[in-house]
């Protein structure tokens, strides 16, 4: 004789006092409950690495200049530009550089940045390559 065999066959008892759990809130029991909250986050920060700031040679100033005057010569018709900029890291010493290309919408020279047509603000100091694309 089995272990179970005296309830085996039994139907299966119903509440009076409790609703049946519907088959969603049943698996919602069983789901991966993340004790730490934000922890694999820090450990993928903790994994990123991060590159310093490029330093520019006195030819890539020059060439940064020449490329400012034109924008500022042609800054009416909103030129299209592509470059380079530095992206500094929030947590950590260091960045990154990141590709772009936009319209120039203006200038601000209060903040020394230039400022695109999809909203991005990009500091002077922060620019690593930048060139007009006629």
């Amino acid at each position: 004789m089995g272990r179970y065999d005296d309830i085996i066959n039994l139907e299966h008892p119903i509440s009076e006092r409790h609703s049946r759990m519907s088959a969603h809130d049943r698996a919602a029991q069983f789901s991966p409950f993340a004790a730490l909250s934000g922890y694999n986050e820090i450990i993928s920060e903790t994994g990123k690495t991060t590159d310093t700031r490029p330093e520019l040679d006195e030819e890539q100033l020059q060439h940064l200049n020449e490329v400012f005057s034109k924008i500022l010569e042609s800054l009416q018709s909103k030129p299209l530009v592509k470059g380079v900029c530095f992206v500094a890291d929030t947590f950590r010493e260091g960045g990154h550089t990141e590709v772009f290309s936009a319209r120039v919408r203006n200038i601000d020279f209060a903040e020394s940045a230039l400022i695109l047509s999809d909203g991005r603000s990009i500091l002077f100091q922060d620019i690593c390559e930048l060139n007009i694309c006629y």
